[in-house]
């Protein structure tokens, strides 16, 4: 078992997994702004600044290694791949994965959104119970990679678990709408107008029409 420390190998590897999951926190954790109230929040925003150093790429590195050691001891455990999803999510958006001055993921970046998806699904089996900051991550993912009904399905865990915000609803609409999902996105766009004050629903409504034509309205989530 992880926490049978008799073990001086096993202390070790206990040890260096939370000093991992300790720097993780302290770095990653800042990307979970998810928003709420009308409008559509710019994917990219966590990616301006100073992200972009050689130490904050070494803690990212240190903090995904961790996560991976994590899901190896433990693979049954949910927040072994949660804290993978992060560390890889976080991960893309550092060093050379991100490209600042065009706001594109560079092959390497999409290679660790990739892997953050994957950790996302495996989470997603191994909980009755998913983390809706979580679900935002991952749909941040799949918006950058195209893959919009992966997210549309995690904006939809998003808007279940904050049935009064619209945020949640507006995305989902926006990326059911790109993934040909239309009634999905109808039901969801129906939702969000009913959640956001009057003088608001006519820039929601033009907004939502456009996703319906314009796949880029999802990434802008």
């Amino acid at each position: 078992m992880l926490f049978d420390l008799r073990s001086r190998g096993r202390r070790r590897t206990v040890q260096g997994v939370y000093l991992g999951l300790a720097l993780l926190m302290g770095g990653g954790l800042v990307l979970f702004g998810v928003g709420a109230g009308n409008g559509f929040g710019g994917i990219l925003n966590a990616f301006t600044g100073s992200g972009s150093s050689s130490a904050q790429k070494q803690v990212v590195s240190q903090a995904e290694k961790a996560a991976l050691q994590q899901t190896r001891l433990s693979p049954s455990d949910p927040s072994g791949w949660a804290a993978l999803l992060q560390a890889r999510w976080t991960s893309a958006g550092q060093g050379n994965d991100y490209n600042a001055n065009t706001g594109t993921f560079t092959a390497a970046g999409r290679q660790e959104l990739a892997g953050a998806t994957q950790a996302w699904q495996r989470y997603l089996q191994l909980t009755k119970s998913p983390d809706p900051n979580l679900a935002v991550l991952a749909a941040r993912a799949y918006a950058a990679l195209g893959n919009y009904s992966g997210e549309a399905g995690a904006w939809e865990i998003e808007a279940a678990a904050n049935p009064s915000e619209p945020k949640g609803y507006e995305c989902l609409a926006a990326s059911a709408y790109a993934a040909n999902q239309t009634r999905k996105a109808d039901l969801a766009a129906a939702k969000a107008l009913s959640l956001v004050p009057t003088a608001d629903r006519p820039t929601l409504q033009q907004q939502l029409q456009q996703a319906k034509t314009n796949p880029q309205v999802a990434q802008s989530c």
